[in-house]
């Protein structure tokens, strides 16, 4: 899959991207991806990734979100960047009978990674949380997520990503 704009998102094929712990996880398991770097934003205290270029192929790059359960704790739920999360539909499907956000400040404590880094794979390979996947992304042949350093991410298959997080799909977005 090529994204529109691709060029301007990963770097030229001269100038190779060093891996990140995530990639060389894939490449272990002979899961295929593709690299993807984008530039970051400084907003308030956190670096974020700016996916303006893609225009109407933004919903193709899924965010994680990390979250506290009343009763089941953290839970992750992936959804698209330019969707909500569902608090309501993640607590469901997680047993718990709400969910917020997890604060920033116990973020990196909790993950092991800074805000906008937050990677599905990393979390459940290196914690095992529960990892809910939008079953939007059933939709698409690809999808990017975080492969753990802001502004890097990977275009994977959701079925992919689903196996390698042992993850479950189900409907994440606030309508």
């Amino acid at each position: 899959m090529i994204l529109k704009g691709e060029k301007n998102v990963e770097k030229n094929k001269k100038k190779k991207l060093n891996k990140t712990l995530i990639e060389k996880m894939l490449d272990q398991q002979k899961i295929p991806y593709k690299q993807l770097q984008f530039a970051t934003v400084q907003k308030g205290d956190v670096k974020q990734m700016d996916t303006s270029i893609l225009d109407d192929e933004e919903a193709l790059v899924y965010k994680t979100l990390v979250c506290e359960g009343n009763k089941n704790s953290p839970v992750v739920g992936v959804v698209p960047v330019t969707e909500h999360l569902s608090m309501k539909k993640l607590a469901k499907a997680s047993g718990n009978k709400k969910c917020e956000l997890l604060p920033l400040k116990k973020l990196v404590a909790t993950t092991g990674y800074v805000h906008g880094a937050n990677t599905p794979i990393g979390i459940y390979q290196k914690h095992h949380f529960p990892i809910y996947l939008d079953s939007s992304m059933k939709e698409h042949d690809q999808i990017a997520v975080s492969s753990g350093e802001v502004g890097r991410s990977i275009m994977i298959n959701p079925d992919d990503l689903q196996k390698v997080t042992d993850a479950t799909f189900v409907d994440l977005l606030e309508k």
